[in-house]
């Protein structure tokens, strides 16, 4: 990119360089011309008025032009450069009657083959009628001069070089963060991520940069953690029931005789039914962090929990609080699994009673579940959401549980734009689902 930009830059300087050049040697050459043709025009009328005085001697000599010829009015030389001794006419061309004098740039001039010639045509009165001075020197070359065109080429190639040197240190300084970052970046491994790129002290473009790339290392290793974590606690939760099942048949095996083959198989079936529900749940998780976009349609909150209610076997009573026209744009599968999640959370934690209800509050559609159990600490409330997070009072209570249910509840919630949190209560766990209301037909 330095070379580039080097590059660019200076094709650029390069191209303004050019058309500065032109541009001055144009308007000096122009300059020069006038100030020639004065020249040349300043001879032609000290001649004239050196004929008027009858000093002007057949043959000129030293008259800081090319060549000057003085023609009388027959048409006759009457006066010649040395330079131009038996030429003929350098031109015919007149001045005007209103003007003495007139100028023409002449490349066809008989007295001067192949040369590109300034004449001066100047005429005035004398002895005998209208008289005519011809004086003529060559034309400024386009370049005006070489010591001119030397330096003027000399400055432009010193400033392409400055401009092409200041330019690649200049990238050079502003890329190097850039290639601390890049060389950061490509020494930070999956299994180490806690290092972090260098921040520029400058607040520009590159310090967002940085501060960005941070934050996504930030979020990474937060992520690796996590699944390093969920592989962990899912490998120790797979296990449990995978050794208990070998061990239901290692023991059974060992005493075939006297096995009670049923009870072994009642055993073999509780553990597969842990293990098929810890399944289920992980792949429900992998779905959930897939990012997957669920198929949402409007539906009525209410009506959607009774539907789920009446499906579901009860354990303890359930007292339904159900406000009707509730809608809310939601995947139904989704959330009748995160409905039936908190149900099975407070059916293992109530003592007799469930309470279920939905209502609209601040343009939200609100679900809450209220069990009449123990409750749960303000200081564990966050605690049972993370995966495979289980209190104590619910292994005592349920120890087939996954540790997951909670924690698929919140992530649906999430995935739909709402939030689920426990709020305080006079008694139990009070879960509080809020999802955006439909919007209006």
């Amino acid at each position: 990119m330095r070379i580039r930009l080097t590059v660019l830059a200076s094709t650029v300087m390069a191209l303004l360089c050019a058309v500065s050049v032109l541009l001055v040697l144009g308007v000096l050459h122009g300059t020069a011309q006038r100030y020639r043709t004065d020249e040349i025009t300043t001879t032609a009328v000290r001649l004239a008025y050196q004929a008027k005085r009858d000093r002007l001697p057949p043959v000129l000599l030293d008259q800081r032009v090319a060549g000057v010829q003085v023609i009388d009015p027959s048409g006759r030389i009457v006066s010649v450069s040395d330079t131009l001794l038996g030429r003929p006419r350098m031109a015919a061309f007149r001045p005007e009657l209103t003007t003495p004098e007139t100028s023409k740039v002449l490349c066809t001039s008989p007295a001067f083959p192949d040369r590109c010639m300034v004449v001066v045509a100047f005429r005035f009165h004398n002895a005998g009628g209208l008289w005519t001075i011809y004086a003529a020197e060559d034309t400024v070359p386009p370049y005006v001069n070489g010591p001119l065109l030397a330096a003027l080429l000399g400055g432009s190639l010193l400033l392409v070089g400055l401009t092409a040197l200041g330019t690649y240190q200049t990238v050079r300084k502003a890329l190097g963060p850039v290639e601390a970052i890049t060389s950061k970046l490509a020494r930070i491994t999956a299994t180490d991520l806690s290092q972090r790129v260098p921040v520029s002290k400058y607040h520009d473009e590159i310090q967002r940069l940085a501060e960005t790339a941070n934050q996504t290392l930030d979020r990474a290793e937060t992520a690796v953690e996590r699944q390093r974590r969920f592989a962990s606690d899912a490998s120790h939760d797979l296990r449990s029931p995978l050794t208990a099942m070998r061990t239901e048949i290692e023991e059974a095996l060992l005493h075939s005789e006297d096995a009670d083959w049923p009870a072994t198989g009642r055993a073999l079936l509780s553990s597969c039914d842990r293990l098929q529900a810890l399944v289920t749940d992980l792949l429900q998780l992998a779905r959930l962090d897939a990012g997957a976009s669920p198929r949402r349609e409007p539906s009525d909150l209410g009506g959607l929990v009774a539907r789920e209610l009446d499906r579901r076997s009860r354990k303890v009573e359930v007292v339904r609080h159900l406000t009707p026209g509730v809608v809310v744009v939601v995947d139904r599968l989704a959330l009748a699994r995160l409905l039936n999640n908190l149900l099975d959370n407070g059916e293992r934690h109530a003592v007799s009673m469930l309470s279920v209800t939905v209502r609209r509050e601040g343009g939200k559609g609100v679900l809450e579940v209220l069990d009449d159990g123990a409750g749960i600490p303000p200081d564990k409330r966050e605690l049972v959401f993370q995966r495979f997070a289980r209190l104590d009072d619910g292994r005592s209570k349920d120890a087939g549980g996954t540790g997951l249910g909670l924690s698929i509840a919140r992530q649906i919630a999430q995935a739909h734009g709402g939030t689920l949190t426990i709020e305080d209560s006079d008694k139990g766990a009070r879960f509080v689902l809020r999802l955006p209301l439909a919007p209006p037909r």
